[in-house]
């Protein structure tokens, strides 16, 4: 099987300008190809995670791979699936954000000996003159065609400002700079960033007589049609600081039955006749699947031994059996007892197992709070310092959400 047949298996690809040669430059080795990050964030979170497995299997095909960190374009804001203006960004946040990313993204690309590159487009765009701007790129593109784009659409609604709208200008001139500084003849990107890339393609035919292609592969969302990748708290991250591993192991292992086998082909590296030989498993087997699916994700993104900590813990929350070391631990001290002891309500805050002391108060009325495995129903339970001492006490919301609480 060529790798390009491989990802069509897989469910990644959803759109591409002209197959035949896309198939033969991927699967000979002959891709010099980017995807775009806009540092947006300090970390990479799951949302990014499809792009990041694609870098990884095509570079292992001998292909090339570019990241292209956006700190130029994060100045204005991707308005694609957007219906509010990104907050602007200082330059050092973005060249923080930028760093962050290298060394997430070294965990899935090679970037030794020149295998791949890394590359910000800060360094071209910052310096553009506007007038040569308009004249060279600006001639190239119609207003009327943009318009219909669908990165725009939602935006058109609300008011789309003359900043965003000169999104799509900038990340062609992204690619039309790639391809004569590097070389790079594709771009892939997620299937909302068709138009922006078709862009690219257009200004590189237009302005050099040259082709390049285009692919975007399938957004990862859940069997509701919504992204997949965010929790009540917010974005699951591939930074450990940001989201634990154990937090991203047990993301992973609750996904629907619906969507645990798309998951485990589109982004796991288990062969596909293994993949294929789960689809007929139903029932307990689903539950095994989404172990996998948790245990090898989280391998991935944490190494090996991080991932069997994490599959330990949670063998231990669920069945009794293993080390529950390694499960979100959350420290109190005496600062937390200096005007009362601490109710109930108090320590599903403090666990961040709810939002607000009304969010608390709800979960303990419905009777969905656990400590230590009894149920507590009454609000006005409290616990002191020493009740935490030793092995702490383990706090649940739920069947899903958990910490261990321990004195300091």
């Amino acid at each position: 099987m060529t790798l390009y047949d491989e990802l069509v298996a897989r469910g990644l690809i959803a759109q591409v300008t002209d197959e035949e040669e896309i198939k033969e430059l991927i699967n000979n080795g002959k891709a010099t190809f980017y995807i775009g990050f806009d540092p947006t964030a300090d970390s990479l979170h799951v949302g990014h995670f499809m792009a990041l497995c694609l870098m990884k299997r095509l570079q292992a095909a001998g292909n090339k791979p570019i990241a292209l960190i956006g700190g130029g374009t994060a100045m204005i804001g991707d308005p694609s699936g957007r219906t509010d203006m990104r907050q602007m960004m200082t330059p050092e946040t973005i060249q923080h954000n930028c760093d962050c990313f290298k060394k997430q993204m070294s965990r899935f690309i090679d970037f030794s000996d020149g295998k791949a590159l890394m590359v910000n487009n800060a360094d071209w765009l910052m310096d553009l003159n506007y007038i040569d701007v308009l004249r060279e790129v600006g001639a190239h593109f119609s207003v009327n065609r943009m318009l219909t784009a669908e990165c725009y659409k939602q935006r058109m609604e609300k008011g789309l400002s003359f900043l965003e709208f000169n999104y799509m200008i900038m990340q062609s001139y992204d690619f039309y700079t790639l391809f004569q500084k590097y070389g790079c003849n594709m771009e892939f990107g997620g299937d909302d960033q068709w138009s922006n890339m078709l862009g690219g393609t257009e200004l590189i035919r237009r302005k050099l007589g040259k082709d390049a292609y285009a692919m975007t592969i399938n957004l990862l969302l859940n069997s509701e049609g919504k992204k997949m990748g965010k929790t009540q708290s917010g974005a699951v991250w591939l930074d450990p600081n940001k989201t634990s591993p154990f937090e991203f192991f047990q993301y992973w292992r609750n996904v629907a039955d619906s969507d645990v086998l798309k998951c485990i082909r589109m982004l796991t590296f288990l062969p596909l006749e293994e993949v294929e030989a789960m689809e007929s498993w139903e029932g307990a087997q689903l539950n095994e699947a989404k172990e996998i699916l948790a245990f090898e994700l989280t391998k991935l993104v944490h190494g090996e031994e991080e991932a069997e900590k994490a599959k330990e813990a949670s063998h231990a929350l669920f069945s009794g059996a293993g080390d529950l070391a390694h499960m979100p631990t959350v420290e109190v001290t005496a600062d937390d007892f200096a005007e009362r002891d601490m109710d109930i309500m108090a320590v599903l805050v403090k666990a961040e197992l709810a939002t607000t002391r009304s969010d608390a108060r709800r979960a303990v009325q419905q009777g969905g709070v656990t400590v230590d495995g009894e149920k507590v129903t009454d609000i006005a339970a409290s616990y002191k310092l020493d009740d935490f001492a030793g092995e702490g006490k383990i706090v649940k919301r739920g069947k899903k959400k958990f910490a261990k609480l321990i004195a300091k």
